[in-house]
């Protein structure tokens, strides 16, 4: 479905909550953010786990991303942008409950931002190796600066992407996770593609590709995981995944955290280990 909200609309998909066996409707839902260059749909085979044991749960594709409208020209793409979409949306699918939040890789700071900015409106928080980007030195700040401003001169000049085949597509996708089977990177090229000028393009503005502007701010990332009142739950993909060199200190901010480690499930880990996945973010959801 379509929602506006923060002045754009966002494709929201939805998994109904559908209890099979002993279970039943659970009062909270379950919102999943998915990490860069990827979309809600990634999200399929865990979401619909959870809706069979009783949750209903939602998944927008972020600004820029899947279905979701892009930013208008002169706009970008900054963490802030992303939670006060995050706030506009739970205004409209859980205005009156709080709800438990997921978020992956980049989703995951996103949802910990929003987390410890509004605390009142999380009840359980999930972060699926989402704790934030390698730190920039600040020193470096000028020449990221004008690296961002020569990716947006290269992007003007280059115009609109250029169309490529399925196989091209699932290399592209090799290059960046080379480790995974290329049947399950086929599998899950093809929902993140979409059909333009007798080819195909990735379903995502081409300004991700840049360059971000600004570092991660690593003190104010502690502070609003400081924040968080809810109990924390954070899922590693173990020696495949990704880990910072600094984790141990970024998961200490929080007052609450849980550690889980699903071994050699990688980084996408919703793509190579969805049942797992599920499992574990139930029995997460479940504990008082």
């Amino acid at each position: 479905m379509k929602l506006r909200a923060n002045g754009l609309h966002h494709e929201v998909l939805t998994w109904p909550a559908e209890p099979t066996g002993d279970a039943s409707p659970k009062p909270f839902p379950v919102v999943l953010l998915h990490g860069f260059m990827d979309a809600a749909c990634s999200f399929e085979a865990s979401a619909t786990a959870l809706s069979h044991a009783g949750y209903t749960v939602f998944a927008p594709d972020l600004r820029g991303f899947g279905d979701t409208d892009r930013v208008p020209a002169g706009g970008y793409y900054h963490f802030p942008d992303y939670v006060a979409d995050v706030a506009g949306l739970l205004e409209l699918l859980s205005p009156d409950a709080p709800v438990l939040l997921v978020g992956h890789s980049m989703g995951g700071t996103v949802a910990t931002l929003f987390a410890g900015a509004c605390p009142e409106r999380v009840a359980k928080l999930a972060l699926l190796e989402g704790l934030g980007p390698p730190v920039v030195p600040p020193d470096l700040a000028p020449l990221r600066m004008r690296r961002w401003l020569t990716d947006l001169d290269k992007l003007r000049a280059r115009g609109d992407e250029r169309p490529m085949s399925f196989e091209q597509a699932v290399a592209r996708l090799k290059s960046n996770h080379a480790r995974l089977p290329d049947a399950l990177l086929a599998e899950r090229a093809r929902p993140l593609l979409r059909e333009r000028g007798g080819g195909l393009v990735w379903a995502f503005d081409p300004l991700h590709r840049t360059t971000s502007p600004s570092g991660f701010a690593i003190e104010a990332h502690r502070a609003f995981a400081a924040a968080v009142t809810c109990p924390v739950l954070y899922v590693s993909g173990g020696s495949l995944g990704y880990r910072s060199g600094d984790e141990d200190e970024r998961l200490a901010a929080f007052a609450r955290i849980d550690r889980f480690d699903l071994p050699d499930a990688g980084h996408m880990m919703h793509w190579t280990e969805p049942t797992a996945l599920a499992a574990r973010l139930l029995t997460f959801f479940s504990d008082s």
